[in-house]
């Protein structure tokens, strides 16, 4: 099993380098194609012009994007045309609230979707649409990039997640290429349940079933100590020296991760370690 075709979307040229540093690297490792989608975003919602704007004050805003698109563009060919990588590009333009659209139609063709991590300083609004678009709509794993990461390959050391949710489990099956070539991976429990049928041997069946394809697991099982799931897993991760997180994606509604927060944006906030997601 392999990802052999690879999708990433980018809106600012400041990411070109990272994203485009991890798709070369897996494309090479795992012979795959490296599509990239280069979007100008208008960032100004319907509706929030100033009574009385006219044409030339939406054609601007059209424009700058436009432009956007093609800087990102130029930066994109110009890392890729060095690379020795089967790789296309695609150019558009789209409103923020539209963004999910184009994401989805693209990433949904794929086996894996790169992105950077979708918040910190100087991160724009458009990041996290774009990574749940590919999530939900496209229906496809996310690998997120953290800041200032060098690129993966082959992670040796992996940690899982694991609360026995069918996003979990999917993050798992797209994870496979990544944890059969590992050397060691860590299936994390936290706070298991006292009651159900797992409750004697938590992750015990996840390990069986990893067996099956020809990955060996160890099972840690750890206390909530810390207030957040994330940090309970940070700190773990971080004593295990992984090189990957994999986890589900809102294990929650959408809404209630948007509100309360939740072990997803929790992670996506704090991690220093690339987090691979599926729902």
């Amino acid at each position: 099993m392999a990802y052999r075709s690879l999708f990433t979307v980018l809106t600012d040229t400041k990411f070109v380098a990272p994203v485009l540093e991890q798709g070369i690297a897996l494309a090479t490792s795992q012979d795959a194609h490296l599509d990239v989608l280069c979007m100008g975003v208008d960032r100004t919602q319907t509706g929030y012009y100033y009574a009385g704007a006219n044409a030339m004050v939406l054609q601007e805003t059209i424009t700058r994007a436009q432009e956007e698109a093609k800087a990102v563009d130029s930066a994109v060919r110009a890392r890729l045309g060095n690379a020795d990588i089967r790789w296309g590009t695609d150019m558009g333009v789209a409103q923020l609230a539209d963004l999910g659209r184009h994401v989805a139609a693209h990433a949904r063709f794929s086996d894996l979707v790169i992105l950077p991590q979708p918040y910190g300083e100087k991160h724009g609004a458009e990041l996290e649409p774009a990574m749940e678009s590919a999530l939900f709509e496209g229906k496809v794993p996310v690998l997120v990039l953290p800041d200032g990461k060098p690129a993966l390959t082959a992670p040796k050391n992996i940690s899982i997640a694991w609360n026995e949710s069918n996003e979990a489990m999917a993050a798992v099956r797209a994870a496979l290429p990544f944890l059969q070539a590992a050397e060691n991976v860590r299936v994390v429990v936290i706070d298991p349940p006292t009651h159900g049928p797992n409750r004697s041997d938590p992750g015990g069946l996840l390990s069986q079933y990893l067996a099956r394809q020809g990955v060996k697991a160890e099972i840690d099982v750890l206390s909530k100590t810390m207030p957040r799931v994330s940090d309970v897993l940070l700190r773990h991760a971080d004593d295990t020296n992984a090189d990957l997180i994999v986890m589900g994606a809102y294990g929650h509604s959408r809404f209630r991760e948007a509100i309360l927060g939740g072990a997803t944006r929790y992670m996506l906030e704090q991690t220093d370690l690339p987090v691979l997601m599926a729902h």
